[in-house]
């Protein structure tokens, strides 16, 4: 079994609590976008996102490690989720008044910072090789997922 150091402690801890915060923020602009068709897209990311967070909390708990225990005060990446957070927060700003456009610029603004979370984390050379394969499936979703939000902007 691998040996798991702190880096990839604070790996998990913070890429769990970003996909937390972004299943609330999809939510959030599920629930402020006027078209049904997006609402039920945005929803779907939503649940994704959770998804995301538990499949990454059940992996962490295979190596001993219990995110929802751990504090991400510090940690490679905690810069990155605190942007990630304030990105989603801004949604609920975007929603009042705006129109799908803006919100969906809020989405992939926090996707975008959502990724450079990832990539920060698989630029560990301590991650084991099982939580790189899934940290390296979700960070492709994300990728996918903000891609196809970035197209729909312009709709």
């Amino acid at each position: 079994m691998a040996t798991i150091t702190g880096e990839t402690t604070r790996a998990y801890n913070d890429l769990v609590e970003l996909n937390k915060t972004a299943a609330k923020g999809y939510q959030e602009a599920a629930e402020g976008v006027s078209s049904p068709d997006l609402k039920a897209k945005l929803s779907q990311f939503s649940q994704q996102r959770a998804q995301f967070a538990s499949e990454l909390s059940q992996n962490a708990q295979q190596f001993g490690i219990s995110p929802e225990d751990e504090s991400t005060v510090e940690g490679a990446l905690t810069d990155a989720a605190a942007a990630v957070h304030r990105g989603w927060i801004n949604i609920k700003s975007a929603i009042t008044g705006q129109d799908d456009s803006a919100i969906l610029g809020e989405c992939e603004t926090g996707d975008a910072t959502a990724l450079r979370g990832y990539e920060t984390a698989l630029q560990s050379n301590e991650l084991p090789a099982q939580a790189r394969s899934v940290i390296e499936k979700q960070h492709s979703e994300i990728l996918s997922t903000k891609n196809w939000i970035t197209g729909q902007k312009g709709r």
